[in-house]
């Protein structure tokens, strides 16, 4: 399917139309065109490259950066194919493209280390937490496994993210388990050092303590947070954890 470009015309049209003209027909509409041949995927790896080898990383470089992420190319691709450039076009070339190809995909960072992090544990990550975010500083997701009998959900919080400090109010019984299952994490008790948290790791909260937990600030963290039976019970939710407490950690 022919590419449609007009940036050419756009940018040249009344100064050099011919130029525009061979640009967004020729170039773009016929040569990008020809996928039987060689796909666009492998004509933008092959189109930064030679850009790259030029030491014309300017916009012009971002752009046909940004059409090889829209082509398929990925961060993994992107940083093997620059490095192995790095050996013909030069050393100063390639610091120079990675500085664009890392804006270019960074948005790839947090959905790699997410994937990643779902990879290593059985249970799903779940929907943003929408619902207790003016809970949590940072962001977290929730994945119900159970609502029968007791309440079992699959907590995750992303790097940094942790969850104010609360408490489990019950009567009798009540309280809250946690079975980590991914990343690492913290949990505090009001008046006690934080608990390092591994997957494996379990915490029987008691009610009526006021705690908090959530992941260390390098590493996703998921944990199995099950509620505990007992009678009138409700949660009262406290201030955030600071960030110069969080930090001491």
């Amino acid at each position: 399917m022919a590419i449609k470009q007009t940036a050419g015309r756009d940018a040249l049209g009344e100064f050099a139309p011919k130029f525009a003209q061979l640009n967004d027909d020729v170039l773009f509409g016929e040569v990008w065109s020809r996928e039987g041949e060689l796909s666009l995927h492998d004509r933008s790896i092959v189109t930064v490259v030679a850009l790259m080898a030029q030491g014309l990383t300017d916009s012009s470089f971002q752009y046909h950066l940004m059409s090889a992420k829209n082509n398929g190319v990925t961060r993994a691709e992107i940083a093997e194919i620059l490095t192995h450039a790095a050996f013909y076009a030069g050393w100063p070339k390639a610091w120079a493209a990675f500085r664009m190809a890392k804006e270019v995909w960074a948005d790839d960072d947090a959905a790699d280390a997410k994937a990643e992090h779902q990879n290593e544990m059985a249970f799903p990550i779940g929907a943003p937490n929408d619902a207790f975010a003016k809970y949590f500083i940072g962001q977290s997701y929730l994945a119900p496994l159970s609502t029968e009998q007791v309440g079992v959900y699959n907590v995750t919080f992303e790097p940094g993210c942790r969850n104010n400090w609360h408490i489990h109010h019950a009567a009798s019984g009540g309280g809250q388990l946690l079975i980590c299952t991914a990343g690492e994490g913290w949990y505090q008790e009001e008046g006690q050092p934080a608990v390092s948290l591994q997957p494996g790791t379990v915490i029987t909260i008691p009610a009526n303590v006021k705690h908090w937990h959530g992941a260390k600030r390098d590493s996703w963290f998921s944990h199995i947070a099950v509620e505990v039976p007992g009678t009138e019970r409700k949660n009262e939710w406290c201030e955030p954890v600071s960030d110069e407490a969080y930090a001491k950690l």
